[in-house]
């Protein structure tokens, strides 16, 4: 018997309701992390290493993760991901105890790389998970678009929720939170909801089904939408791994206030985030175009902390690199799911997550040294730079042109 519209929709609910909370603690729990290595240490490299340690698995793993999940089904996959990330989580609540010094970074550090490789297997199987709980394949793209918003929902919930209880409870609180979180989308994908399985495609168990032939098949405009926005990630995406060094530097260097400025900075993603899920078809059909603005929007943000220390202005700045951010990364993630076909949309998850992943860890660890020698308002300066040129060089080349006239870079 079909189900009715309104339990498909309970269903998409209880799915983003279950990821959003999850979202909370888990950035309530890097935000502990990153305070407790930055009032530790106060080295910008190594909060480099712990965002590359978050995000570059995704250059390794992200791939295999495709694979499997197109092979063997995207629920298996997000299940055993969700078991991974909450034992990954564990680990770095039980090093707050049981570790001091050097060892507590180093446990610190295993923790969050675990947690980047479950991650990397999670939004993969997650991507491909949303298809099988829509009625109508034009509700997938708001779909999709909505684990957007959810997600920087629970980016702006959990730092301030993680800098009070590092302040009032300790650390051990936050990545316990953290750990425990990942409970609510376990019990979700379990026992609540139904997918429709039969819609789900899986690749034979061959050579052929590949990272490489989804690459190959994918055709040229989605080639180009993956290259560009690996590139201007490299460029210019570095704040998340940066976020205690520069609200240290422009805010003040309190838990607190590495919380207002991760809020803030979640506060520009969720209206990006908004502008893109209201806007997901006309967006999606015009890649150039979206992809360009929202990374212009970014490269003149990253211009603007570079040239004020006004308290008011940085906000503002840092509220626009949210912005821009978001809508570049959730583009690119919609774009090339609703222009895939179903069979491939598992490694073609796995490849948008190395472009944007995999590049915002390499852009960390190119922001890290830049910013010890010339500074950070420098580091700014010339990531917006170099963005602004490769996007007014996007809106150019390829804003006018429609999603199957754009060509291969």
């Amino acid at each position: 018997m079909n189900k009715s519209p309104s339990w498909h929709q309970r269903q998409r609910t209880i799915f983003l309701v279950a990821s959003g909370l999850s979202t909370a603690g888990s950035f309530a729990g890097l935000t502990a992390k990153g305070w407790i290595l930055m009032s530790g240490t106060d080295n910008a490299m190594l909060l480099a290493l712990h965002f590359a340690a978050l995000s570059l698995p995704t250059l390794i793993v992200s791939g295999p993760a495709g694979v499997r999940t197109d092979r063997i089904g995207c629920e298996q996959v997000l299940i055993q991901a969700q078991w991974a990330l909450l034992g990954a989580g564990l680990l770095g609540a039980l090093s707050i105890p049981l570790f001091v010094g050097t060892a507590q970074v180093a446990v610190l550090l295993a923790s969050t790389l675990l947690m980047g490789i479950a991650s990397a297997y999670e939004l993969t199987a997650r991507n491909k998970y949303c298809a099988l709980l829509v009625d109508d394949p034009r509700t997938l793209a708001p779909y999709l678009t909505s684990f957007s918003v959810v997600f920087n929902v629970g980016k702006l919930v959990g730092p301030p929720l993680g800098g009070w209880l590092v302040a009032l409870t300790g650390p051990a609180t936050a990545l316990s939170l953290d750990a425990l979180t990942y409970l609510l989308p376990i019990a979700s994908v379990i026992w609540l909801l139904k997918p429709n399985r039969s819609l789900e495609q899986l690749s034979s168990n061959t050579s052929a089904a590949t990272l490489k032939s989804a690459w190959q098949e994918c055709g040229p405009v989605l080639r180009h939408v993956l290259k560009f926005t690996g590139l201007i990630c490299v460029v210019g995406f570095f704040h998340p791994g940066l976020a205690p060094l520069i609200a240290a530097n422009t805010l003040g260097p309190s838990p607190q206030d590495l919380g207002l400025f991760t809020s803030v900075l979640a506060a520009g993603s969720i209206t990006g985030g908004i502008v893109l899920q209201r806007n997901s078809h006309k967006f999606s059909s015009r890649p150039g175009l979206t992809l360009g603005c929202f990374a212009l929007i970014t490269a003149v943000a990253q211009l603007g902390m570079a040239s004020s220390t006004w308290i008011p202005i940085v906000l503002l700045m840092v509220w626009l690199i949210g912005a821009g951010t978001a809508g570049l990364l959730s583009s690119a993630n919609l774009i090339t799911q609703v222009g895939s076909k179903q069979v491939i949309r598992g490694r073609m998850a796995g490849l948008s997550q190395i472009a944007f992943l995999g590049g915002g860890g390499i852009s960390g660890l190119i922001a890290a040294p830049l910013t010890i020698t010339l500074g950070l308002q420098a580091t700014f300066a010339i990531a917006g730079g170099i963005g602004l040129i490769l996007s007014i060089g996007e809106i150019w080349r390829r804003g006018g042109m429609p999603m199957s006239e754009v060509k291969s870079a």
